[in-house]
This record gives structure tokens, sequence and C-alpha cells, in this order.
């Protein structure tokens, strides 16, 4: 396995498959790596013939700074982890790599109504510095494809959007959520649980499951109503939004024949961690 730091040294390692035009796969993180991160590496090694992992916290898309400090970070066993999986290259810059003093922001296309809805409302800016970030990295890597999870399905959306407006040659990828024997969706974040936290996460799961089994048969705004009512009821449980919305626009629904394909989304504050889910609900 190459491990990069540097921005050149990544060029040189890919040179050579750009030549004889061999697929690269990139799978972007953030570090603290599990299953769910895995999964997409694993993809990614079937479907080209080089892959790319990148491990770096991206400050642009944080707005609250404590929640920076506090993010995990396990650069050791991320390394383990990939050596064992046989990630061909491992790119691990520094900020400064990637946001070099004195330079100019990148340009940021207008991703409208996809960024402002949801995590947009709570985290005003963020999806800005996801766009600015991930354009940097394909610019760096030039992927043929790139692979993003479920979990955080605006981000994969929005991700889309911004290679649509772009043009960019490089093909989104969408990796199922992977989950915990109870059904918690595996996240970075659940290290932050408490042992009582992490039992507890599992209803979100449970609201989502209830919400599925319930689609089309309970009026959407009722349903809606009933599932956040079903988070606000736990202790330590501060949710943000539990929202039915289409899965394309990401906009609310009204009724179940709006379209056909439909999705729930949720953020949950558990203690002083915030965790998002989703569930689609059709098709």
């Amino acid at each position: 396995m190459f491990h990069s730091v540097t921005i050149a040294e990544v060029r040189e390692i890919l040179a050579p498959f750009r030549k004889r035009e061999k697929s690269i796969g990139f799978v972007p993180t953030m570090g603290a790596l599990h299953d769910g991160h895995l999964d997409m590496i694993r993809r990614s090694k079937k479907e080209n013939a080089f892959t790319v992992c990148s491990v770096f916290v991206n400050p642009a898309q944080f707005t609250n700074p404590a929640d920076l400090k506090h993010y995990p970070r396990t650069p050791e066993q991320d390394e383990k982890l990939l050596l064992a999986e046989g990630v061909d290259l491992l790119f691990t810059p520094s900020v400064d790599d990637i946001y070099p003093p004195g330079e100019e922001p990148v340009p940021v296309p207008d991703i409208g109504k996809l960024e402002r809805v949801m995590e947009g409302r709570y985290r005003p800016g963020h999806f800005r510095g996801v766009v600015m970030v991930v354009r940097k990295f394909f610019a760096i890597v030039e992927p043929r494809r790139a692979y993003f999870g479920k979990k955080d399905y605006q981000q994969l959306v929005i991700i889309r959007e911004m290679v649509r407006l772009l043009g960019l040659p490089v093909e989104i990828v969408a990796c199922d959520t992977v989950r915990e024997p109870d059904g918690l969706a595996m996240s970075s974040r659940n290290l932050r649980l408490t042992i009582g936290e992490r039992k507890a996460a599992t209803r979100i799961y449970d609201v989502l499951m209830y919400t599925k089994a319930n689609a089309g048969t309970l009026p959407v705004r009722k349903l809606q109503t009933m599932a956040l009512k079903r988070l606000h009821e736990a202790p330590d449980f501060r949710p943000d939004y539990f929202e039915i919305v289409d899965a394309s626009t990401l906009l609310p629904i009204h009724s179940w024949k709006d379209t056909e394909h439909v999705i729930a989304c949720t953020a949950v504050h558990v203690g002083d961690v915030r965790l998002i889910d989703n569930m689609e609900l059709f098709p």
C-alpha cells in the first residue's frame, strides 16, 4: 500500500494508471473507519484497477468548532484496516495541503434548495465545505468512480448535483448504509457515545422501521408527527428534525402520491453526540 501525504506524490503514483487508462476508484473519508467505510473500499476494489482512500478531517464543513475538536481520530487503526483490505493508496494530506495559506477559495456551484433543507437548516455552510473539498479531491485523484454512503443521503444527492453542474467525468456510486446487528447505522461519531447512549441510540432505527411499516397507510404529516414524537419521548434525545421527503429533490411531500421515491431522514442529538440516519420508504 502506498501512503502519500502530498498532492504531488498522489499524482506521480497515479500517472501510470491514467496513462494505461486503468480505472481509479476513490473513497473519501474523515477517518475513524468502520465497516461502512470498508464496504465501500471492497466495492471499489472489485470495480476498479486501483483504489485510493483519503483520510482528511475537513475543517471547512464543520459549523461548530467544538464538533471539529472532538471528531474521532484513529490514524493508526485506520491504516491497519486499510492495509488489511488491500487499499492501493492511502492519502492523508494536511490542512495546508488542501487549503494552502493565501489561496483564493475554490468557486462552489450553487446547489440551490438541496443544500438549504434538513442538514442545511441546522448547519448553514456545511455543504459548501463538503462540495469544496470533494471538488478539490476529484481534481487531485481524477477518479473514474467515487464512492459515498447512503447514510449521508443529503450529501450524496448534493455531490451528484455538483458533478452534474460541473460536468465532471466521475461516476458517483451510492453504497448502502451498513448497520450494527441492533440496527444502529455505523458512524464514526458512535465512538463518542457512552454505553447507555449507545444502547438508547437504537431507537432511531426503531422509529425509521416504524415509519417504513406505516408508509402509505397513515397520512404523511400524521406519520411524520408520530415518528418525531417517538424520538422526543426518549431520555437524552433531542431531535433536530424528522422529515419525509422526495428522494430526488429532498423537498417534503404531502401525499404518498407526490412521488415514486420517498425517504425518511432524521438528525438526533443523543447526549452530546449528533447522529443522522435515513430509510428509503418507497419503492
